[in-house]
């Protein structure tokens, strides 16, 4: 532990009770990883708050004596985002727990880092309201982690991201400082400072507070399970409803082997034999989603689905549905070690970009699992190895280095709502140029002129502000550009 660590530990013990500050080896290996287990690293302390003012003293704590610290909800991030630093301070705020408002009438609530995604729908349900981001992991994942990394989930087809539900924060910069951010109103008057936190993946200080949108709960919603023999009939079927213009509330897609996971986990009963299932959603009034839901069927069966299975219960409903939440975790069952990846793509890639991921696992012996949003065309592909034996995880980030190649070749992004973290910093330069990740370096050397929050992720190379590669301490170029007084 350095001097510097050694200091934040006691001001932390300071504040804390004995069981929030942990310095012991085998407990911190507890938060070695998130949930993309292939990147490991043991933090020198861990941190647990119990509120903002708790929080804000550490962080004010790392300030001053130079220390690196990274934020931590549930864990549950598929990027390495929440990976800790060796010589610094992990902040957990899963002990941040409160729902402080809840304003039906104004169709808002206030919550704080720590309180579980599927925690804020309940509250607000029976009062005829839920919130509409809904990862995969809601049952787990935390508000404030779904802030860092603009979490999406399945009906953000219909509904958007993290970032279009959200309206305020109170957010403690890298220096310690607590600073609010938007509010109640839909648009918050001057610069949307905001929109720069909401994705930022904990580089530009630590989200204490969140100000929520809250949806009402649809008159009618119909759930219908779709089989198809091959990826290529079930990606025809989505360009063809989404180009009849309905929008779903959802239309996710899973590929043989994901299907083959998810049977062995939950025993969801998609359909015998299926190459791809869609799992697709719509709601709102009664009149419309019957309308629709005609034509959805019709469009499917055209396409060629051999089985069609609409949820006539919320026991159904939830099954169906059990299957497509459960796949990441269920891949466990048939790889002992996998990654998650996050490319996006136009729709109207989909047949021809799966079958390219398909040759690719064919030629390279790595299977490869698909699951995704393919409403909005954003894909997980699971790249399942075996880290015991040697040379696997190796031969796993070459496949999914490539399947971001294919994605970029394609028109389409490195992720989609998984964030760049650790795992995807290396692909950055493939998207944007130096003058990009420069001018981006600048917004972040503007919340944190230290460097200090979340360091090493989301840009390929170290950077620090007032620095470029291979020129120490030189001038940022945008600065020289007299760009910094912007921020």
């Amino acid at each position: 532990m350095t001097p510097g660590v050694r200091a934040v530990a006691d001001r932390a013990r300071a504040l804390l009770p004995p069981d929030a500050v942990i310095d012991d080896r085998a407990r911190l290996r507890t938060y070695e990883c998130d949930g993309l287990t292939h990147y490991r690293v043991v933090p020198a302390l861990v941190v647990i708050p119990e509120d903002a003012a708790q929080l804000a003293a550490v962080v004010r704590a790392c300030a001053e004596h130079g220390v690196p610290f990274v934020a931590r909800g549930s864990g549950t991030g598929l990027s390495g985002g929440a990976l800790p630093h060796a010589e610094g301070v992990l902040v957990v705020t899963s002990r941040m727990r409160s729902i402080t408002e809840l304003r039906p009438d104004d169709q808002r609530a206030v919550v704080d880092p720590g309180v579980i995604n599927l925690d804020v729908t309940r509250a607000a349900t029976p009062y005829g309201y839920y919130y509409a981001p809904d990862p995969s992991s809601q049952q787990i994942c935390s508000i404030g982690g779904n802030v860092a990394e603009n979490s999406g989930g399945a009906h953000c087809l219909k509904y958007g991201f993290t970032t279009n539900h959200v309206l305020g924060a109170e957010l403690v910069t890298a220096d310690g400082d607590v600073v609010a951010l938007g509010g109640m109103a839909p648009d918050a008057p001057g610069y949307d400072l905001l929109g720069a936190v909401v994705g930022s993946e904990g580089t530009l200080g630590v989200v204490t507070s969140v100000t929520v949108r809250l949806v009402r709960l649809p008159e009618e919603v119909r759930t219908v399970l779709v089989g198809f023999e091959s990826t290529d009939a079930a990606g025809a079927a989505v360009s063809a409803i989404i180009a009849a213009g309905i929008v779903p509330a959802a239309i996710e897609m899973m590929d043989a082997l994901a299907i083959e996971a998810a049977e062995e986990a939950v025993h969801c009963d998609y359909p015998d034999g299926a190459g791809a299932v869609l799992v697709i959603e719509l709601d709102g009034p009664a009149a419309e989603v019957a309308a629709e839901y005609d034509e959805v069927e019709r469009l499917c069966r055209e396409a060629g689905s051999f089985e069609q299975r609409l949820a006539t219960d919320p026991a159904e409903r939830a099954l169906i549905w059990k299957g497509r939440k459960s796949a990441f975790a269920a891949v466990g069952r048939i790889s002992p070690d996998y990654i998650v990846q996050d490319g996006v793509i136009p729709r109207t890639a989909l047949p021809e970009v799966l079958r390219a991921i398909d040759e690719l696992s064919g030629s390279s012996g790595v299977r490869v699992a698909n699951v995704f949003h393919a409403g909005d065309g954003n894909l997980h592909p699971l790249v399942l190895f075996d880290e015991s034996r040697p040379g696997e995880g190796e031969a796993a980030e070459e496949v999914s280095g490539a399947i971001l190649d294919l994605c970029i070749r394609h028109g389409g992004s490195i992720t989609g709502e998984h964030g760049v973290g650790t795992d995807k910093a290396k692909y950055m330069p493939r998207m944007f140029t130096d003058e990009d990740l420069d001018t981006m370096q600048l917004v972040r050397c503007a919340f944190d002129p230290a460097g200090i929050a979340n360091p090493g992720k989301i840009f390929p190379t170290p950077r620090l502000c007032g620095e470029v590669p291979g020129r120490r301490k030189g001038v940022h170029p945008a600065q020289a550009a007299g760009l910094a007084e912007a921020f």
